[in-house]
Order: structure tokens, then C-alpha cells, then sequence
């Protein structure tokens, strides 16, 4: 069924118009570099400097969990290497697949941002880890159940992390 939908994706979906974007979209997500610089922004500013560590901490526990744990007890490959016919749009990857730690990253941050700063700032948060965490289907980089676990397990953490480091008080 995974395989039906990502092939779904690449025939229905997948355009000369949209590719473009989405693999921007996806790029963003590369290491958590863009959710480490809005850690950085946030740290700089004294009204946001609680928001920002929480932000760091969830990176960190997301990435210590999904990436460092899960992937390697799982030890899912990458759907482009198993599904014939399933184009990848982006370089192959080094690690392995479940779950996704681009949507992990991302939602652990969103979930931080919309906890611990004002409604409008979670709500782009969440608009942008959502982008990213399909970009990681459209690419054909991902199952959606890879994207999906990723999701919850990084908004977990990163509610855990606002709540017991920022104190999930709703504005830093």
C-alpha cells in the first residue's frame, strides 16, 4: 500500500512546476540546518531565549531518538530501493529510512515554537513542517509511515521539551 501511494504521488502529482519546489522545500530540512538557525534567532533574543534552547533541546532528543535509535533498530531501506518504477528527485541518502528525521526535526521545532511563542509564529512552524514532511513523499525519499512516525515523534518531543524546559507558559 505505501508503494501504491508514492508511485500515486510521482504519476498524479509530480510536475515540472511543483518539483522545483518541493525539493527546495525538502533541502530545508538538510540536517536540521534552517530549525537550528531559528534556534539561533530565537537564543540571540532575550524574549525568546527560553523559546530558542527548548528549540535545541528537541532537536537534540529528536535526533538522539529517531536518528540515532530507531533508524538503526529498525533498519528500514529507502523505498527507492525496493519500489520498481519510483523515481528519486533528490541525491540518494547515507542513512536509512524509518523513521523520517527531516519531519521529526521539523515538527519537534514547530511543536516548541507554537507551545512556547505567540499562536501566529506556531502556526508558520507547523505550515512549514508540514511542507517538508511531504516534500520527504513527493521526492520519494520516505514511506509515508516513515513521515507519519516522524511527525509524532518529533511534536512528542518537542512538547516534552517546552514543557519541561520552557515550561509550556505559551509565550517566552
Amino acid at each position: 500500500m505505501e508503494a501504491d501511494i508514492l508511485l500515486w504521488i510521482q504519476k498524479y502529482i509530480r510536475n515540472s512546476g511543483l518539483s522545483p519546489v518541493m525539493e527546495a522545500v525538502t533541502h530545508l530540512g538538510d540536517f536540521g540546518l534552517f530549525w537550528i538557525l531559528m534556534m539561533i534567532v530565537l537564543v540571540l533574543y532575550q524574549k525568546t531565549r527560553k523559546a530558542g534552547i527548548a528549540v535545541g533541546i528537541a532537536l537534540l532528543g529528536s535526533f538522539v531518538f529517531n536518528n540515532l535509535l530507531l533508524k538503526n533498530l529498525v533498519a528500514r531501506t529507502r523505498p527507492y530501493e525496493v519500489i520498481d518504477g519510483l523515481h528519486l528527485l533528490v541525491g540518494k541518502a547515507v542513512d536509512l529510512s524509518f523513521p523520517s528525521g527531516h519531519s521529526a526535526s521539523s515538527f519537534a521545532a514547530a511543536a516548541v515554537i507554537a507551545k512556547l511563542l505567540p499562536k501566529r509564529y506556531g502556526i508558520a512552524a507547523f505550515i512549514l513542517a508540514g511542507m517538508i514532511a511531504l516534500s520527504r513523499l513527493y521526492v520519494g525519499i520516505h514511506y509515508p509511515t516513515d513521515v507519519l512516525f516522524g511527525m509524532v515523534s518529533g511534536g512528542l518531543i518537542g512538547l516534552l521539551a517546552a514543557k519541561f524546559y520552557g515550561n509550556g507558559t505559551g509565550h517566552a
